[in-house]
C-alpha cells in the first residue's frame, strides 16, 4: 500500500539546511496497524505529514496504492487526501459552530457528495463510533472522548484506504484513551489501515508494529506482542 524509498526532507533555515528526514525506507501493507514513535524533533510528524500528502519529500520516492505520487501537484494531492486518507488529530479539529453531524459531513462536501447522501453517511458513521444520540450536539457539549469519536467518524466517512492519527489520545485521560484505542483496534480489524503517531508506549502496544524514528531516521521496527492491547 505504502512504499517509501530513500526518502529525505530538508528545510531551509536561513542559509542552513536542516535535514528533518534522512533516507527513509518503509513499507506498509493494507490492513496494518502501525505506531510511529520518537522524541520531540525526531521527524515523526514530518514523516506522517508526507505519508498523509500534507507535505512532499525533498528527495526519494513515495508510492501509494501502486502509484508514484512523489511529484503530484497541490491539486492532485488534495484530491488524493480527500479520497484515500482520513485524519484524526490530538486537538480534534472540530468546527465549534457546527453540530457533530455537520462536522462529519465536511469531507463529503469537498468530495461533492449530495446533501441527502451526506446526511445518511454521516449518521451511519456517528452510529459506528457510538454517538447516535449526539448527532445534533455542538462540540462544546461533548466530552473529550466524544469529540475524538466525532473526529474518527469524520475520518472514516469517505471510506478512506487508511487513517492517520496524530497523538489521538494526547488530550485524553487514561480510561478515555483506552476506549479510543479499542475503537481504532475494531476499525483495523474490519480492514482499515491505521498509522498513529504517539509518544506513549502503552498506546503503541495496541498496534501490530512500532516504528521508532530518531534524528530523522528509522532506527527500529518491531512487532508488538499479543495480549498487551489494554491500558
Amino acid at each position: 500500500m505504502i512504499k517509501l524509498r530513500s526518502l529525505s526532507k530538508t528545510y531551509k533555515l536561513g542559509a542552513q539546511d536542516v535535514n528533518v528526514l534522512r533516507n527513509i525506507n518503509l513499507d506498509v501493507s493494507t490492513g496494518e496497524f502501525i505506531a510511529i514513535m520518537g522524541p520531540s524533533g525526531s521527524g515523526k510528524s514530518t514523516l506522517m505529514n508526507i505519508i498523509g500528502c500534507l507535505d512532499q519529500p525533498t528527495s526519494g520516492t513515495y508510492e501509494l496504492n501502486g502509484m508514484d505520487i512523489t511529484h503530484y501537484n497541490d491539486a492532485e494531492l488534495s484530491k488524493l487526501r480527500n479520497k484515500s486518507i482520513g485524519f484524526v488529530f490530538q486537538q480534534f479539529q472540530l468546527l465549534p459552530r457546527l453540530t457533530a453531524l455537520r462536522n462529519v459531513e465536511l469531507p463529503m462536501v469537498y468530495a461533492g457528495v449530495n446533501k441527502k447522501e451526506r446526511k445518511e453517511r454521516a449518521i451511519l458513521a456517528l452510529e459506528k463510533v457510538g454517538l447516535a444520540d449526539r448527532v445534533e450536539h455542538l462540540p462544546n457539549s461533548l466530552s473529550g472522548g466524544q469529540k475524538q469519536r466525532v473526529a474518527i467518524a469524520r475520518a472514516l466517512v469517505n471510506h478512506p484506504n487508511m487513517v492517520l492519527a496524530d497523538e489521538p489520545t494526547g488530550a485524553l485521560d487514561t480510561k478515555t484513551s483506552g476506549s479510543i484505542m479499542e475503537l481504532l483496534t475494531e476499525l483495523n480489524a474490519e480492514g482499515t489501515t491505521i498509522l498513529i503517531v504517539t509518544h506513549e508506549p502503552e498506546i503503541a502496544e495496541y498496534t501490530d508494529k512500532t516504528i521508532v524514528v530518531r534524528d530523522g531516521e528509522i532506527i527500529d521496527e518491531s512487532l508488538n506482542r499479543e495480549g498487551l492491547k489494554t491500558l
